[in-house]
């Protein structure tokens, strides 16, 4: 297999190295293809991203990625989309799933649910204009978009718990009927049992009730705010990975940003990029290696050997390399 590694800016650059370090461990023959992207390559040669980047990508199998600063900048290419777009890594997904040793914002441990993202449309899907005194974001809803996210929601949650959640916001929004049928017709078709809501009474939910749901799926903007908010469940952020899937190619990033305030301390979280690799494992069909680095952070987290986010006093390097031991034991 051949794997793209980005570091990209600010904590990327220290997060990516401990993962690494846990991949590493695992022994599996991987190729690693390093490449630079993102705001620091920008601000030296004027493009964050370049159409030989995108080759180098198209060459590999998955890619392995840190973070990015995106500058406001109407000039400034977006790093993320620009990929998610050219590989057609179509749906995001990210898992919601307490972890040992670590209590989030209400306290729950009862939850274990998946968000399934669409991630090629909706709001994200670039078309927009600038102007002085108004601007205007096109959001696109395709039926050929919102049946392939629903089918992948609909396999997932046949090898989990069987049940769906469709998020929306179709009384207001009217591009979100088509959305909402879309999924609807897939479920039935796929005969799994589904329910609807809409998007703001999910965010309460989900709050406040995070135990009833197995896979969630819903549009681009929306599954970029929930997410992110259901990370305070789990307790941050920086615990939080993600996987972009397509046909061919897939992508593994933690969902936290690129964090200038602390980047060069060596205190960032990463558990996040470490989770990626599980998922990255997963991916590849490796259930035994994804469930190793699943167990290995656990039983770090729970012995108290953790970034000061969560409380700990450990840097960044030194949590990667007692994850990656931990495997290495257990090999």
């Amino acid at each position: 297999m051949k794997l793209a590694v980005i570091e990209g800016d600010g904590v990327g650059k220290e997060v990516i190295p401990a993962a690494v370090e846990v991949l590493d461990a695992l022994g599996l023959e991987i190729e690693k293809v390093p490449l630079e992207l993102g705001y620091d390559k920008w601000e030296r040669t004027g493009a964050a991203i370049t159409d030989e980047d995108i080759d180098i990508l198209k060459e590999c199998d998955c890619v392995l990625f840190g973070a990015v600063t995106t500058p406001p900048d109407p000039n400034y290419k977006s790093v993320l989309l620009t990929i998610r777009k050219e590989l057609d890594v179509y749906a995001n997904i990210r898992p919601i799933k307490p972890l040992a040793g670590i209590k989030g914002a209400t306290g729950r441990n009862d939850f274990d649910f998946v968000i399934v993202r669409e991630n090629t449309e909706g709001m994200y899907s670039g078309i927009e204009e600038l102007h002085d005194d108004v601007s205007y974001t096109t959001r696109v809803i395709t039926r050929k978009g919102s049946k392939r996210i629903a089918e992948y929601a609909c396999k997932l949650a046949k090898q989990r718990q069987n049940r769906v959640t469709i998020v929306h916001k179709s009384n207001v929004l009217k591009s979100d009927k088509l959305f909402l049928d879309t999924c609807r017709n897939v479920a039935d078709d796929a005969n799994v049992p589904y329910n609807d809501m809409l998007v703001d009474s999910m965010a309460y939910s989900l709050i406040t009730s995070p135990q009833k749901y197995d896979v969630i799926v819903t549009t681009n903007l929306f599954g970029d705010i929930l997410s992110d908010m259901s990370a305070a469940l789990v307790g941050s952020l920086g615990l939080a990975p993600s996987a972009n899937i397509g046909e061919k190619y897939a992508f593994f990033e933690p969902v936290h940003g690129s964090a200038p305030d602390i980047a060069g301390k060596g205190i960032a979280n990463p558990v996040a990029a470490i989770l990626c690799v599980k998922m990255m494992m997963e991916w590849l069909g490796d259930i035994k290696s994804a469930s190793l680095v699943e167990d290995a952070v656990n039983h770090v987290l729970q012995r108290g050997i953790m970034t000061p986010e969560l409380g700990g006093t450990s840097a960044t390097k030194d949590v990667g390399h007692a994850v990656a031991e931990y495997i290495k034991t257990q090999g």
